[in-house]
């Protein structure tokens, strides 16, 4: 049963053959389809007669992700204030900018920009005005395997790398680049082509309020096959999934390593923030010293994945799940500004 309020009381009257509307409001927890059945309505009159009505509307509506990070971010990105949310200002390294136009010098343009023969002829300095490259496309692939039904802090990793996934398709869009989005599991679904058509972020929203978690091992093997056939032009992918031990890891290795290859893929991998506070506490018996070695076990296992994925040239966020927009987001520009993609 979804939603269900139940002893409460509404005071109207009621006029003969006139009907009237009672609304009431309800806050679902969490996203995706809440359907509506039977109501059953208990109505009195100053306690001399009650007749209980059964209503038959059944309804369905969906429950959105919260769009209060992305608006944040909207927010802070108009009035220039990104640095108060932890995105960061990275200097444009390289030459990544595509020709505008030649405009007049003013002071404080680098003089690499100068445009020589444009100022002989106008007889005054002049540069050439770059812009960032635009139109890149930008993928999230998003793992609804069993490894993402982890919690932290009542949200799944699931939960997390769906906000996160709002926010960044947002931000490049924003940014004039094209954004798209799947999620896969034992099969691949919810496929969105990268665009920046004006009702992108609404697909985005549809595609991801009803997804859930798996029970399954996620096969890489098929998001493989199915990135090399439909995802042509070389694109910047974050595949928001997550390895907890080397063995997994190793299995899905070869398919990262290929898709790799033809794209710039950026791993996420989540810190177990938990695993990491026991490792640090003080112990003072032999079962808070066992689960001490535990944890620094798992905590070292990490760092053995990020070392790995690293050294096969494959890019990683590694990241507290609370922290994982901000630093996809930083990803994001930083790759951007490398001219990477």
């Amino acid at each position: 049963m979804q939603l269900q309020i139940r002893e409460k009381e509404f005071e109207i009257e009621l006029a003969p053959l006139i009907p009237k509307h009672v609304e009431y409001e309800l806050r679902p927890t969490k996203r995706g389809i809440y359907e509506f059945g039977r109501c059953h309505v208990l109505v009195r009159n100053f306690g001399f007669f009650e007749r209980k009505f059964l209503l038959e509307e059944p309804l369905k509506i969906p429950c959105y992700p919260s769009f209060i990070q992305l608006r944040k971010y909207q927010l802070m990105a108009t009035t220039d204030r990104l640095k108060e949310m932890g995105i960061k200002r990275i200097r444009k390294i390289g030459s990544t900018l595509e020709f505008d136009h030649v405009r007049e010098y003013v002071r404080g343009d680098e003089y690499r920009f100068m445009n020589w023969k444009a100022s002989a002829k106008h007889k005054k300095l002049m540069v050439n005005q770059y812009q960032e490259e635009k139109s890149q496309p930008i993928y999230s692939f998003i793992d609804t395997g069993r490894a993402m039904r982890m919690p932290f802090n009542e949200m799944t990793l699931l939960d997390y790398s769906i906000n996160s996934v709002l926010v960044l398709s947002n931000a490049a869009i924003l940014k004039q680049d094209r954004a798209g989005m799947l999620t896969f599991s034992n099969g691949i679904a919810n496929h969105i082509p990268a665009e920046k058509r004006n009702n992108q972020m609404q697909k985005v929203s549809e595609a991801l309020y009803s997804i859930t978690t798996l029970f399954e091992e996620s096969e890489f093997g098929k998001l493989y096959a199915f990135a090399n056939k439909h995802i042509n032009k070389r694109s910047l992918i974050f595949v928001y999934t997550n390895f907890e031990t080397m063995d997994s890891l190793n299995r899905q290795m070869p398919y990262l390593k290929m898709i790799n290859k033809t794209h710039i893929v950026v791993v996420v991998v989540f810190k177990n923030t938990e695993l990491i506070q026991m490792a640090k506490e003080s112990t003072h018996s032999t079962i808070d010293i066992y689960n001490q070695i535990i944890a620094e076990k798992f905590v070292y296992e990490k760092s053995l994945i990020i070392q790995e994925l690293n050294r096969q040239g494959i890019q990683t966020i590694y990241t507290a799940p609370e922290q994982l927009t901000i630093n996809s987001i930083n990803k994001y520009l930083e790759i951007k500004a490398r001219g990477l993609i």
